[in-house]
């Protein structure tokens, strides 16, 4: 069931991000930069703010009591040009939930409750990216970060479809 987070969500939400980052970004081991990050970045009073903050939506995948995913959605946050639309901040499903079209029908939700033209990024190594481009996004860009002295190269797509 997709449905909007609610405050005791937010511990769940926080574990889940844990979990999914360091999956994704710690393909060479747990490097003490990497746990510093995550477990300052994902809280639980994080996630608070965010339910309370005008320019965010969180929409989560729940069932039985458990979190499968979620994605969030800022409003406020635009590529280049507004043109581009909204950004899809965040878009993370349990390793254990993948395979099921659990990222689709969230991304399917955002469009229908938000609006059909947003943008996202990913590291240019995510397996996600194959995931979008089936989904028809198309690719507008990049950006970079720094991250502990390392540059993270990043793939920016764009959903436009009505």
């Amino acid at each position: 069931m997709i449905r909007e987070a609610k405050p005791e969500d937010c511990v769940a939400l926080a574990a889940l991000s844990i979990k999914i980052w360091l999956d994704t970004y710690a393909v060479d081991g747990m490097r003490n930069e990497y746990a510093k990050y995550v477990l300052s970045n994902f809280t639980e009073e994080y996630f608070i703010g965010l339910l309370s903050n005008v320019d965010y939506r969180l929409l989560v995948s729940a069932c039985d009591g458990v979190l499968q995913g979620f994605v969030m959605v800022n409003l406020d946050s635009y590529f280049e040009t507004r043109e581009n639309g909204f950004e899809i901040e965040k878009l993370y499903v349990d390793e254990k939930f993948k395979g099921q079209g659990l990222g689709r029908t969230l991304l399917t939700e955002v469009a229908e409750r938000f609006g059909n033209v947003f943008w996202l990024y990913t590291w240019v190594e995510n397996e996600s990216n194959e995931f979008y481009k089936h989904l028809g996004f198309r690719r507008i860009g990049g950006l970079t970060f720094d991250f502990k002295g390392h540059t993270i190269a990043n793939h920016v797509y764009k959903r436009n479809q009505t």
